[in-house]
């Protein structure tokens, strides 16, 4: 079983206060050395054969993000720890 796996961040230039929250309360925990966080999401696709990339892009294209707001990568998560990628 191959599984495909989609990261879903926001665009850069949108704000993410989920992460502003995170990177404000560090301090607070005694953690300096972060300058930024940002929040995502990560989706895993299971095919029953072999991973169709194309496939994989196109749900996350259509269902998974939302590509106003929101960049997606997806990638092979191999068993042996070896990952092929492809961003958007």
């Amino acid at each position: 079983m191959a599984r495909v796996v989609v990261d879903v961040m926001l665009k850069p230039e949108i704000l993410d206060p989920q992460g502003q929250a995170v990177a404000n309360a560090l301090p607070r925990l005694g953690v300096s050395e972060v300058s930024s966080v940002r929040i995502g999401r990560r989706i895993e696709i299971e095919f029953a054969g072999e991973p169709d990339l194309d496939t994989a892009r196109e749900i996350a294209d259509k269902l998974l993000a939302n590509p106003v707001i929101e960049d997606f990568s997806i990638r092979v998560e191999e068993p042996a720890g070896d990952a092929a990628q492809m961003s958007a």
